[in-house]
């Protein structure tokens, strides 16, 4: 039981006793693990379940549609008229919206030009995400049936339009529309691009009705499912109305397909250019993909920090030698020298860790403070740190194992000498 506790005091004891070494170490532990912590923070704020995305693990997100041909593809987001049919109504979501992407518009206030993001988008919408209300309340899905001139805008675009002012009952025009505000929401960081815009106005709004039936359009939908073991069903449902839905342009395509993928595989989607759907295809999925290129690159910039702390890991070891021949003289096992190595190494990684997990923490406070990027609020949270943990134990074992392995062939009576070979 006290085995553990004994090899840790003795670990902080050699870090101690060997400053320089440990400070080398632990320079190049921190530097890495800093570097990974701030990129892990970042993938964590597109990807991770932050408000307004706060249910980000059992949504599915419907955006592009691709036509293949023997000649051509086309790629493109889905129509309102696809969506409407066979998105909105599908058996098992627990619920469903549907929305624009958001489109510039343009705005004139005492006559100052105003560029906004304008996003369409039914009454669903909100019930979905957990958009945080400053002022006022959403409108409904029968503001949306009714095309009522309606407006939801964010804090942001109501400093622009009304300096900070009340602005719940007032007016804007936008995109040659007068909509009246009814409601105003904290910003979305533009990370989140399928989210965030500077006005929300009801899907009814827009102006004709030709964008109604167009399997092909400027649309997307959000899928909420009630648990993510639903997502195979929901998958498979899809699917088969995909393929009974005919084919926009039949002379020219052959194939018409509409991926759903979780908020993940639809930034891998897009990275990797992948148009794949549903595993139809034989190989990796563009989630699995993403996830692979991404741990090589992490173990690929851990390796030569590795390297380094290998090296001077050995040279601990053989300054270590008549320490080594005393304790194997007096009946040290080589498993429990290798052990007593590897909880040093992976103590001192995960020393370099925490100190790696302290600067993060200021630099993402640094870069949040200095408004770089728009209303995103970077942190070093749970799942950053447990990805921060995972790799400084990965880190201690393999930059442990070749000088532990080295250790436990020492001979007693050369070790005893100082020499190592």
């Amino acid at each position: 039981m006290n085995k553990v506790p004994g090899a840790l005091k003795i670990a902080f004891r050699s870090m101690l006793r060997r400053k320089f070494f440990t400070f080398v170490s632990l320079f190049g532990i921190a530097f890495t693990l800093l570097v990974l912590l701030i990129a892990a923070a970042f993938l964590d704020q597109v990807v991770g379940p932050h408000p307004p995305e706060s249910r980000g693990e059992r949504t599915l997100y419907v955006e592009r549609t691709r036509m293949s041909g023997e000649h051509s593809t086309q790629q493109t987001d889905s129509g309102y008229g696809f969506l409407d049919k066979n998105v909105r109504n599908l058996p098992g979501a627990e619920n469903v919206s549907l929305f624009t992407m958001p489109d510039s518009a343009v705005s004139y206030v005492d006559g100052r030009k105003i560029k906004s993001r304008l996003k369409r988008v039914d009454g669903a919408f909100w019930s979905i995400l957990d958009m945080q209300f400053l002022e006022g309340a959403p409108f409904t899905d029968d503001d949306d049936r009714q095309a009522r001139p309606i407006a939801v805008i964010s804090a942001g675009t109501r400093d622009r339009f009304f300096g900070g002012a009340t602005a719940v009952g007032k007016t804007i025009d936008i995109g040659g529309q007068r909509l009246r505000v009814v409601g105003v929401v904290a910003d979305v960081s533009p990370l989140r691009n399928l989210i965030a815009a500077d006005v929300y106005a009801p899907i009814g709004t827009i102006p004709g009705d030709a964008w109604r039936g167009e399997a092909q359009g400027n649309f997307g939908a959000l899928i909420l499912a009630r648990s993510p073991k639903d997502f195979p069903a929901l998958h498979t449902e899809l699917r088969a109305r995909v393929k009974r839905f005919p084919i926009p342009d039949p002379k020219n395509y052959t194939t018409f397909d509409v991926p759903a993928d979780s908020i993940f595989g639809m930034a891998a989607r897009g990275i990797l250019d992948d148009s794949r759907s549903y595993g139809d295809t034989p190989g990796l999925s563009p989630s699995a993909k993403l996830a692979l290129i991404l741990a090589v690159a992490a173990l690929a910039f851990m390796t030569l920090p590795a390297i380094n702390l290998v090296n001077v890991n050995l040279s601990r070891v053989l300054e270590r030698a008549p320490e080594i021949g005393v304790r194997r003289a007096f009946g040290a096992t080589r498993s429990r020298l290798v052990g007593q190595f590897v909880v040093e190494n992976v103590a001192l990684t995960l020393v370099g860790g925490i100190i790696a997990a302290v600067l993060a923490s200021l630099v993402l406070a640094a870069i949040t403070a200095s408004g770089v990027i728009p209303y995103v609020r970077l942190g070093v949270n749970y799942r950053v740190l447990g990805w921060g943990l995972l790799a400084s134990l990965f880190f201690g074992l393999l930059s442990g194992a070749v000088p532990a392995w080295r250790m436990s062939r020492l001979h007693p009576v050369e070790a005893l000498r100082g020499r190592a070979s």
